[in-house]
């Protein structure tokens, strides 16, 4: 059975962005095909929590490669997407202009299927900050249900 969500997906609104592609590349270092954060929803510093969304398309990258009939989006972005929400989060927060570089990950699980067409919705929550490391829970979401959910370990590189 799935943790408790961290947030109430109901109560955020999608469509009212923090953050769009181009203030979040204004944080985030990564460009092209390894872009895979498209808006940041909701940012509660005092709370420690963040949301973000990835909508996945039909013409990324891995989808033709990535299973050919069934296309399922990789773990691995899964978790990428969720450590750029996580390193826009630390630089928001830390008031730098270093990005988090993923130093690890800890119980990661992935629990349903993302496809293209899905609206991939991350949530972030704090458990460490300090200026030299950062530890975010992350949880990922489509249509409601929880498809994702891991530790982000960072620290902040030049």
């Amino acid at each position: 059975m799935p943790p408790k969500p961290f947030v109430d997906l109901d109560s955020i609104d999608l469509t009212n962005l923090v953050a769009g592609p181009e203030e979040i590349r204004r944080h985030n270092p990564q460009r092209y095909e390894m872009e895979h954060l498209d808006g940041v929803a909701h940012l509660d510093m005092d709370a420690g929590l963040v949301v973000g969304f990835k909508d996945v398309r039909d013409d990324e990258f891995w989808v033709r490669g990535h299973i050919p009939g069934r296309p399922l989006l990789p773990g691995v972005l899964m978790c990428e997407a969720a450590a750029q929400l996580c390193s826009y989060y630390f630089n928001k927060a830390v008031d730098t202009d270093k990005f988090l570089g993923f130093g690890g990950m800890e119980e990661v699980k992935f629990r349903r299927p993302v496809a293209p067409g899905d609206r991939f919705i991350i949530v972030a929550r704090v458990k460490e900050l300090r200026p030299r490391r950062a530890v975010l829970e992350c949880q990922g979401f489509v249509d409601g249900r929880m498809v994702f959910e891991g530790t982000i370990i960072g620290m902040p590189m030049r």
